[in-house]
C-alpha cells in the first residue's frame, strides 16, 4: 500500500477505531519494557519504510510543538535573529507553562511540507512521533493522542494489536 493510501486509510478509520486503539494501549502498560519496546521499534521501521511524513505534515499543521531554550538559540541563530526576538514574535507560553510555537500550521512549514528549518527543528519534532526509540512503553498516553494526528502511530498501533 502506498504512503498517501495509507494516510488516507488513517483518515477514514481514526476515529471509529479510537476507542479499541486506546484499550489497547491501555492494556499495553501491564506489559511495558524491553521486549515492547523492541517490538516498536521494528513495527516503526517497518510502518516509517511505507509512510512519508511529507506526504501528510499533520503534525506541523495541528501540533504546536515545545521549544526549549537551546531550540529557540539554535533557531533564532539560524534565522539570523535575536533569541528574545525570536520568542516573541514565533513563541507563547501555553498552559503548562511550555513555549511553544504560537500558530498552527507551522510557520516553517512550507507549502511542499518541507520544514524551512529542518536541520534545527525543535527537539521536539526531532523525536516526533516518539515510537522510534527504546522508550515506546513510557509514552503509551502519548501514542492514544497521536494516533488522531499521525497515520504513522495509528499503522504502528495496528500492527503491535495484530503482534501482541
Amino acid at each position: 500500500m502506498s504512503s498517501k493510501n495509507l494516510i488516507e486509510e488513517w483518515r477514514n478509520r481514526k476515529e471509529r477505531t479510537k476507542k479499541e486503539h486506546q484499550k489497547f494501549l491501555k492494556k499495553l502498560r501491564q506489559q511495558k519494557g524491553k521486549r515492547l519496546d523492541e517490538l516498536a521499534e521494528k513495527t516503526h521501521e517497518a510502518v516509517f519504510k511505507k509512510v512519508d511524513c511529507l506526504d501528510c505534515a499533520n503534525c506541523c499543521t495541528s501540533i504546536p510543538p515545545i521549544v526549549n531554550k537551546t531550540d529557540a538559540t539554535r533557531i533564532a541563530k539560524t534565522l539570523g535573529m535575536k533569541s528574545a526576538d525570536f520568542q516573541q514574535q514565533y513563541l507563547l507560553q501555553d498552559e503548562d507553562g511550555d513555549w511553544v510555537m504560537n500558530s498552527s500550521p507551522c510557520p516553517f512549514l512550507q507549502e511542499d511540507h518541507k520544514c524551512l528549518i529542518y536541520e534545527d527543528r525543535p527537539r521536539a519534532c526531532r523525536q516526533y512521533p516518539h515510537t522510534n526509540y527504546y522508550e515506546f512503553s513510557k509514552h503509551l498516553n502519548l501514542h492514544a493522542q497521536n494516533i488522531s494526528y499521525c497515520p504513522a502511530v495509528f499503522h504502528i498501533v495496528e500492527r503491535l494489536m495484530r503482534q501482541v
